[in-house]
């Protein structure tokens, strides 16, 4: 059996991305999204889950990038001038060093979920910004917080991305190096998740061709995603004015996103290779 999870990711960015959000759930295979609860779209992405029942909502968790929804002075490891740092590499060298205080990531994670809950959603599932839970120390605080949140999945930032669908394609070869030199901590992230009791889908596909992704790399994926339960990272969205606004690598490839995600040919893909679209609620 062969069951795959489309996430769209950074939904509360933007106006844009909310409305492409919703759109590749409502015409196109977009089945969860992962909100911000730090982000200025959020009290209009809550809106709009209002009508769309049948998306399932998680909380993207925000470790770097943007300010915190905690106190700032309750995070100080986490922090610098009350907000939190850009660097994937610099936060990884701390987390990994021993710089960061594992408490202050349960007390942001914890508000970051609460927020979700205030607001009226019960998330499904929590995932992390640029997948910084891929590293034990930020992981094992960021399960003992959302489960003490009644959030009982979580996203499996490891997983295939076959070295064929980059040969030709260069922009991914420095990504797909990065990610096999970060695959062995998957073991580690397996123990983890089974040991708080957790559920987690086999692994993630695709990461490796966020913003390069076009139709034929989506269906080489999709045609090729081996058994089990898997995630597919999307980042759907509308390169707006407002995009402009924040801080994102992701523009003119948000838009591409979208055009693939509601494309009928993507979705007769799917259907003709047998594969079940589920959502974190399914998962759960």
């Amino acid at each position: 059996m062969r069951r795959l999870i489309v996430n769209a990711d950074d939904f509360g960015l933007t106006p844009g991305v909310n409305r492409a959000i919703l759109e590749a759930h409502a015409h196109g295979v977009v089945t969860s999204a992962t909100l911000m609860a730090n982000a200025a779209g959020f009290d209009e992405a809550v809106r709009l889950t209002k009508s769309s029942p049948a998306l399932s909502v998680g909380c993207h968790v925000m470790l770097v990038d943007g300010a915190p929804v905690s106190n700032p002075s309750e995070i100080p490891t986490l922090t610098d001038s009350g907000k939190f740092g850009t660097r994937l590499t610099g936060f990884a060298m701390r987390a990994v060093g021993g710089s960061i205080n594992p408490a202050e990531i349960e007390t942001e994670v914890a508000a970051q979920v609460s927020k979700l809950q205030a607001a009226g959603i019960q998330p499904s599932h929590v995932d992390t910004h640029k997948h910084t839970h891929m590293f034990p120390q930020i992981l094992r605080p960021l399960l003992r917080a959302a489960k003490a949140w009644g959030v009982r999945a979580v996203r499996n930032p490891f997983g295939r991305f076959a070295f064929s669908a980059v040969l030709g394609r260069p922009k991914l070869w420095k990504r797909y190096g990065e990610l096999m030199l970060l695959n062995p901590l998957a073991r580690s992230f397996l123990r983890s998740v089974q040991a708080e009791g957790m559920l987690t889908p086999d692994g993630s596909v695709g990461v490796a061709a966020t913003g390069s992704l076009d139709e034929k790399l989506f269906r080489q994926i999709v045609e090729n995603l081996p058994e089990g339960t898997w995630e597919f990272v999307s980042h759907p969205g509308y390169n707006d004015a407002a995009l402009d606004r924040v801080r994102t690598r992701l523009r003119q490839s948000r838009e591409r996103e979208l055009q693939i995600l509601t494309s009928p040919a993507i979705r007769e893909t799917i259907e003709r290779g047998g594969i079940e679209l589920i959502s974190y609620r399914d998962l759960a």
